[in-house]
């Protein structure tokens, strides 16, 4: 019985001509069919089906034809479809062939005036919520207070009362009424994300958990102090529907604002993950390649559930809080604690070796792109382009979260579960971090022996490319990281507190070489001058520093290196 359910899938899939070893998924096929197919043939394999071992012998290729491939569920790959050297897996895309988490908004009428609605999507029995949306390829904007690419500044911020207050002048006459009205707030090397609870004359009060969060944790909050207020503005009222490529969603209907009629080929994420590559520290997933793929359309929730309160570099907080009695065992001066979650990823990696993603598309994404979680090893991602990406574009290694406080240094049990190995080369990063403004291009936490060389990250909204955490001088996993010939521009445009190559903690035998480096954004609402060419935060040390380039086109106010308590081993040449 069995064998004829698999003859069935290959007669559907899998067109006669194709050579054994290979599956091919038409436009409007199923890939995770495929992916099963490929499963079962290992599987039988195995039991000893010469039938099956031809076809494996020499690997197994899953190729997606050109067009679009819209998923209504995430692709999971498991241990089941691992290869080996001899037998690897192949997942490649014909040019042109998208992997999408989207779904397309249906006919558009007018509303009033130059505001146009449309029914919101239903997919697999519900309605689709979203806070991102693309019309022809182009990301739209949350309807918001101040005109687009302007924001205006808080006038005060009470910890004791949990009080945000702004210019009641600002919002005179405006119909605020509903649950949906957000904070989007700046503060210092990241952004809030704040559910409005009230509003009375310009005084605001916020939902839990965000309101606690922003109230209790001392790194980083506003500024409010002379005239270098943190900015801020509200979106996601209809009343604040007036210009060019805006809109709002409210329950059913989805309006947007457009002055040159009716917006088309509009597409709003249904995913939060389009593929998940996944094994366990005992059985990896080994042995995959995937090529030539376009991933496009992912969403990002998680302000619209619980607001968002961050720490640093798109790390939400859990809880956080100032110390009443500063230093812990480690380290006698911290006066905060923090407890820190990730990020949601469009495409996930976790307990895998040899795995490799090249000249592959990522695109049009509301949080990270693409992640390497945990216990990745001996794994590349080359030649791919990151575009129009709302969190980091491309992020690996271990940022202690959950119940791991992540200022204590992490060193696992097993050495081997850190991400090691890791080649990230002559990829095209741009256009990231256009949700989560304090996200990064390129961000590695606590890894060793990876090599990010010959990258093009710029348009970013805080860091370039970033390699450390946990704020410490002790010895901890990391070591052995190179830096090296990657061109870094237009970075810092809305934060400072960066850098376009920026470094935390002690990493033994570590280099920061030949890399160009120009344009500081003259991020028009910074609430201090600290953006840097290349960032020594606190406790650098171990890196070997020489051959960079860096222009200075802007002639900005900052001094080429920054430093917070480097370590003696930090040797610039």
């Amino acid at each position: 019985m069995m064998k004829s359910i698999i003859a069935a899938m290959v007669l559907l899939i899998c067109p006669q001509w194709m050579k054994a070893g290979e599956i091919y998924v038409a436009e409007g096929q199923s890939i995770a069919d495929a992916i099963k197919q490929a499963r079962e043939w290992r599987r039988l394999a195995k039991k000893g089906l010469a039938e099956y071992q031809a076809k494996i012998e020499d690997g197994i290729t899953i190729r997606i034809a050109a067009g679009r491939h819209n998923l209504t569920k995430p692709l999971f790959i498991r241990p089941e479809d691992t290869g080996n050297v001899q037998s690897p897996t192949r997942i490649a895309g014909e040019d042109g062939a998208i992997i999408s988490g989207g779904v397309a908004v249906g006919e558009w009428t007018r509303h009033e005036g130059n505001i146009y609605v449309a029914q919101t999507p239903r997919v697999n029995g519900r309605m689709v919520e979203t806070r991102q949306l693309w019309c022809d390829g182009r990301k739209a904007h949350l309807a918001q207070l101040s005109p687009l690419g302007t924001l205006d500044r808080i006038t005060g911020f009470d910890k004791d009362k949990r009080q945000i207050t702004i210019d009641a002048k600002s919002i005179e006459g405006l119909n605020l009424k509903g649950d949906r009205l957000e904070m989007f707030l700046c503060q210092r090397w990241a952004v809030a994300i704040l559910r409005v609870k009230d509003i009375k004359n310009g005084v605001m009060t916020f939902h839990e958990p965000e309101s606690e969060l922003e109230f209790s944790h001392p790194w980083p909050q506003p500024v409010v102090e002379g005239d270098n207020r943190s900015a801020y503005t509200l979106r996601n009222a209809y009343s604040f529907l007036n210009e060019q490529d805006e809109w709002y969603q409210d329950g059913d209907k989805i309006y947007y604002y457009s002055e040159t009629g009716a917006p088309r080929n509009v597409v709003i994420p249904y995913l939060t993950s389009l593929l998940n590559i996944e094994g366990s520290e005992e059985t990896p997933v080994e042995n995959l390649t995937i090529e030539n793929i376009c991933f496009e359309h992912t969403a990002w929730l998680r302000p619209s559930l619980e607001g968002l309160v961050t720490l640093q570099g798109g790390f939400r907080l859990l809880d956080a809080y100032k110390l009443p009695i500063e230093g812990l065992y480690h380290k006698a001066g911290l006066e905060n604690q923090a407890w820190i979650a990730r990020a949601e990823m469009a495409v996930g990696v976790k307990n895998c070796r040899n795995i490799a993603f090249d000249r592959c598309t990522f695109q049009h994404f509301g949080a990270t792109a693409l992640d390497l979680v945990d216990n990745v090893s001996a794994s590349g991602i080359t030649n791919c382009h990151f575009q129009d990406i709302g969190g980091t574009a491309l992020q690996l290694g271990t940022f202690p979260d959950g119940p791991f406080e992540t200022h204590i240094p992490y060193i696992p049990a097993n050495p081997q579960r850190l991400c090691n190995n890791i080649l990230i080369k002559g990829n095209t990063i741009h256009d990231a971090t256009n949700e989560d403004w304090g996200c990064v291009g390129i961000s590695a936490g606590y890894v060793s022996d990876v090599v990010i060389e010959e990258n093009h990250v710029y348009d970013l909204n805080y860091s370039g490319i970033c390699v450390g955490w946990g704020w410490t001088k002790l010895d901890s996993s990391m070591k052995r990281n190179i830096i090296r010939n990657n061109k870094v521009h237009d970075f810092a445009l809305q934060l400072y507190d960066a850098g376009g190559i920026y470094t935390l903690s002690n990493q033994p035998e570590s280099q920061i070489v030949d890399n160009e480096i120009y344009n500081i954004g003259q991020a028009p609402y910074a609430t201090n001058n600290r953006a840097f060419y290349i960032y020594f935060d606190e406790a650098t040390d171990g890196f070997l520093v020489k051959g960079n380039k860096i222009h200075d086109k802007n002639k900005a106010p900052n001094e080429k290196f920054g430093y917070n308590q480097p370590g003696p081993k930090l040797i610039i040449q």
